[in-house]
């Protein structure tokens, strides 16, 4: 995803992205936050998801370092907190720009949901957002359920993990312990 330079207007660390979100919805912000999680902060690879918003509402998002848009890359750092959280301004017809996609696209009050464990602020993003925006897929009723069918997420997760194991792994000198998944 391109994005015009925008100006930087906040940047804060936070376990949960939920007070950036608040944030860019009671301003009602255009332009987009780089939600960074800590273990990218300090070094350890490209792992920020760019959502973009307008008038406070999120619209897009992308993972820079799995390429992946929309869900998926909510899914790729959800739960990886704290967070560097920085908050951009761009014009709305700068912002327009930026092509709107549906591999890029999430539901109104999926960044709160999903990032922030927020369904007040998620509901608050909805009534928000432009009617368009709102028709969201159907979805288990039941969080398990829901938190289950999402293979992307879960896949995230196991990924995540494995690359922590390994990093261990190394940092205390047990690389030979390893055994790869694949191999069983």
């Amino acid at each position: 995803m391109r994005l015009p330079r925008g100006d930087l207007v906040r940047s804060r660390t936070a376990t949960a992205p939920g007070d950036a979100l608040a944030w860019a919805l009671d301003a009602d912000h255009t332009g987009y936050l780089v939600l960074e999680p800590a273990d990218a902060v300090l070094g350890d690879g490209d792992d920020a998801c760019v959502l973009t918003i307008a008038d406070g509402v999120p619209r897009l998002a992308y993972h820079t370092g799995t390429e992946r848009g929309g869900a998926p890359a909510l899914a790729d750092v959800a739960g990886a907190g704290p967070y560097s959280v920085d908050c951009y301004a761009v014009d709305r017809s700068a912002l327009a720009d930026v092509t709107d996609t549906d591999e890029l696209t999430v539901s109104p009050g999926a960044p709160a949901e999903r990032l922030a464990a927020d369904s007040a602020l998620a509901e608050r993003t909805r009534v928000a957002a432009p009617d368009e925006w709102t028709a969201e897929p159907a979805s288990p009723a039941d969080p398990v359920e829901a938190f289950l069918a999402d293979e992307e997420r879960l896949d995230a997760i196991r990924d995540r993990a494995r690359e922590e194991a390994r990093r261990k792994a190394r940092e205390w000198d047990l690389t030979d312990a390893l055994v790869d998944g694949d191999e069983n």
